[in-house]
């Protein structure tokens, strides 16, 4: 897997060359508790989610994406929203690609699984709302999860 590099309102962050869509999938389990993954590529905590691909709908990307990334099986129960920053970049070092965010997010309860870590993820776990401060979570994941929090959804911007 290449290097990963996130530009976050950095004026110095090279332009974007593509915008792909991707989706991420916040699920909540009975105790409250939010599923997380920290990412290989960057270290940080995360919802689970990625690239949607050709012939695959936004909603099974995120499904899919969330069982791939973290061994946990879950269905959709709602819509959180989409967030699209031009202000927020990701370059990829192994192909010199510099997308632009975009991201539908979908909110989900498991059905099943264990949380297994994998060649994207190196950590999983459920994470309850208080206990989130003491993770190393990219702002434009914490704005996700700050705006299904705080109840500002769907996000639309």
């Amino acid at each position: 897997m290449g290097g990963r590099t996130e530009y976050y309102g950095d004026p110095a962050a090279p332009a974007a060359n593509s915008l792909v869509p991707a989706s991420n999938l916040l699920v909540q389990d009975q105790d409250g508790a939010i599923l997380l993954q920290r990412r290989r590529d960057t270290g940080q905590w995360a919802l689970p989610g990625g690239k949607q691909d050709i012939g695959e709908s936004a909603a099974d990307c995120a499904v899919r994406e969330c069982a791939e990334e973290t061994g946990i099986k879950a269905e959709i129960t709602g819509f959180l929203g989409v967030y699209s920053n031009p202000a927020h970049i990701v370059v990829y070092s192994s192909n010199g690609e510099a997308r632009q965010q975009f991201e539908a997010v979908y909110l989900g309860r498991p059905l099943g699984g264990t949380p297994t870590v994998n060649d994207e993820a190196d950590d999983v776990r459920w994470v309850l709302p208080a206990d989130l401060a003491a993770y190393d979570i990219h702002p434009s994941m914490r704005q996700q999860i700050g705006d299904y929090l705080s109840g500002r959804y769907p996000y639309l911007g």
